[in-house]
């Protein structure tokens, strides 16, 4: 099977835009497609996330491991205890219960491409008082700062 991108809309024919989540969790601005879902003998979901300018994704972590590639722009990421620029090709790995968050504060969309095992966990958001202890770091605290 074969899923044409449209260049334009930073879509793919037969996928459906979703948002982002219904959770009731913590984001701004955040669209979801799932580009695979498991079949065969490859048991992990393959996703593109697209974060507007200014929006961004939930801080959270979880039990299971995340591969991101960023796929479109530029923006910030939130990866435990540091806080690195990002753009276009950079390949993130996100260790299970690493805290992160995506960030499209540098007036450009940050989109990402995300595989994860289709037998995962739920998402665990960080707590207001976990995020009170990471605005410790002055880094961290600009990055949350930032709107």
């Amino acid at each position: 099977m074969i899923r044409k991108f449209n260049q334009e809309t930073y879509t793919w024919d037969g996928v459906d835009t979703l948002v982002y989540k219904q959770d009731n969790s913590p984001f701004k601005d955040v669209t979801r497609q799932v580009l695979f879902d498991g079949a065969w003998d490859i048991p992990c979901q393959f996703r593109y996330f697209e974060v507007q300018p200014g929006g961004y994704s939930t801080m959270e972590r979880h039990e299971h491991t995340h591969m991101v590639m960023i796929f479109r722009g530029k923006g910030q990421c939130l990866l435990g205890d540091t806080v690195e620029d990002v753009q276009e090709g950079d390949m993130i790995e996100i260790p299970k219960l690493m805290a992160h968050q995506f960030r499209a504060n540098q007036g450009d969309h940050l989109g990402f491409l995300c595989l994860v095992n289709v037998d995962r966990d739920k998402v665990q958001v960080i707590t207001p008082e976990e995020q009170a202890e990471m605005m410790e770091n002055p880094a961290i605290r600009t990055f949350l700062e930032i709107e």
